[in-house]
């Protein structure tokens, strides 16, 4: 059962869509900091990878963690599961700050490494993963789940590379997530561990911008965050939201929020809109309010006519099983490697300039 009411333990599911056989590519789950981890598991498992280790620093989490997959072993140590000549792909939801440390460690074992979002919380860190990435010649490749496990936002990548809305020229979206600030860890409350909204949530925003409109490279023209709502957390930022412009001249603004009410049934409204020459789509991920309480929901306008597709449980997930045969043929067929870290880069750009409002 997904969990709908709570963002950070969103972890769907769907259809098996095996590209290996089983022992085939065997990976393993280190750092359990969120739940995110669980969906990253799912995905892979789906597209037929084999899950051989689990390890945290607090066991219970691995214990927990095996519940849902008995066919997992607790190692005793991360050296355990770096070691192990069989391991192809370190699955990986630290908490943010530590992310890129772990992506080293797993590179420099010869691991490719698939990170929760956001992948990195300075700069530096987004350089020094360059590096290795060039040294090793292995992945770092990131879970941009707002797009790649969605099947909203895989079909409406699919009409788009159709022509079915011609050139994108605009990508505006609507991230808001629900706080539920009791059930969160210490660490979601320290910027330093989480680096703010921008570069947390936001980056789920950027990186759809660069996929639907094409972009290689871009700008950040304007940002700005605030703590609009939760002033017994002076570190956290409840609100943030960016203009950005394409090296293509596509543009994007996004906004992105802790405010979603607890009136709604789901943890957060995500919304997208992609704007073209000849059309637009409109993706209402999760939620079409008041109407369906199932996501899924595309709209579609162009020159042709009005058209609403309800894809749940119909596209599937393909990035998954891309991934697989990425790291299995050394190909960017599921992402390139710039544009993972392209996304990072101009999220952190995002924070790092953004305007305090409150």
């Amino acid at each position: 059962m997904v969990q709908v009411s709570d963002g950070m333990n969103y972890a769907p599911q769907g259809k098996p869509n095996k590209v290996v056989e089983a022992g085939e590519f065997v990976f393993a789950a280190v750092a359990l900091d969120h739940g995110h981890i669980y969906g990253m598991t799912n995905g892979l498992l789906e597209a037929g990878a084999t899950l051989k280790w689990v390890f945290d620093p607090d066991r219970s989490k691995a214990e927990e963690f095996a519940k849902k997959y008995p066919q997992v072993r607790i190692a005793d140590s991360e050296a355990q599961v770096l070691e192990d000549p069989e391991v192809k792909l370190i699955a990986g939801a630290a908490i943010p700050s530590d992310r890129c440390a772990l992506g080293l460690r797993a590179m420099e074992a010869g691991k490719d490494y698939f990170t929760d979002k956001a992948p990195f919380t300075t700069l530096e860190q987004l350089e020094s993963a360059r590096k290795k990435v060039k040294e090793t010649g292995r992945k770092y490749m990131v879970y941009f789940s707002e797009r790649l496990h969605v099947e909203a936002a895989v079909y409406a990548g699919q009409l788009v590379e159709q022509g079915a809305i011609g050139r994108v020229v605009q990508v505006i979206g609507f991230g808001p997530h629900r706080l539920n600030a009791p059930t969160r860890p210490d660490w979601f409350f320290r910027k330093a561990n989480y680096c703010g909204i921008l570069g947390d949530i936001g980056s789920h925003q950027i990186e759809q911008f660069l996929f639907y409109a094409g972009v290689k490279s871009a700008k950040v023209l304007h940002s700005k965050v605030a703590n609009y709502n939760s002033p017994e957390y002076p570190e956290l930022e409840d609100f943030g939201d960016a203009t950005l412009v394409g090296d293509n001249g596509a543009t994007q603004y996004f906004r992105v929020d802790w405010l979603t009410p607890k009136g709604l049934s789901t943890w957060g409204d995500g919304r997208t809109t992609i704007l073209g020459t000849q059309g637009y789509i409109e993706l209402r991920k999760y939620i079409d309010i008041a109407r369906e309480k199932t996501g899924g929901h595309v709209y579609l306008v162009n020159q042709e006519g009005e058209y609403h597709f309800d894809v749940n449980g119909k596209i599937g997930f393909p990035y998954f099983g891309e991934l697989i045969l990425d790291c299995i043929n050394r190909t960017e067929k599921a992402m390139t490697q710039e544009h993972a870290f392209l996304a990072a880069q101009l999220c952190l750009e995002a924070q790092e300039q953004a305007i305090k409002i409150q």
